[in-house]
């Protein structure tokens, strides 16, 4: 995992660069290639949450986070990892889409899904 800022992340690009800190405090700039990645996270802080993810707001129903109309999904990353969240733009024939968490206090603002790093998508209600 690396975590810096980007300017230039596009769902339609095959790179992007990533500005992180060096060790002297300097700025570096990382190019990195979305077909080595399984997801972008784009979040409120780079210093995270601490703690597990919470699953307040994914089981109890008057918790739940409004979707606007959104379809959810589950994803399941080849290395096992799951996520899931609401999109709008889900297409299997694009190499990735945008959901928003299902989280109501995730760090995550949103995260592009590399369709290529997926094992499976599945509709949840």
């Amino acid at each position: 995992m690396v975590k810096g800022i980007t300017y230039d992340f596009g769902p339609q690009k095959k790179l992007f660069h990533l500005i992180t800190k060096g060790a002297g405090g300097e700025q570096v700039s990382t190019e990195i290639l979305l077909s080595q990645l399984k997801a972008v996270f784009f979040v409120k802080s780079l210093e995270g949450r601490k703690g597990p993810p919470s699953v307040k707001g994914l089981l109890e129903e008057e918790e739940k986070v409004e979707t606007g109309g959104a379809r959810k999904f589950k994803i399941t990353f080849f290395d096992g990892e799951t996520l899931l969240g609401a999109t709008h733009g889900y297409n299997p024939e694009r190499e990735g889409f945008f959901i928003a968490p299902l989280e109501k206090d995730s760090n995550n603002l949103r995260i592009f899904v590399i369709l290529g790093a997926v094992r499976q998508v599945e509709t949840v209600k």
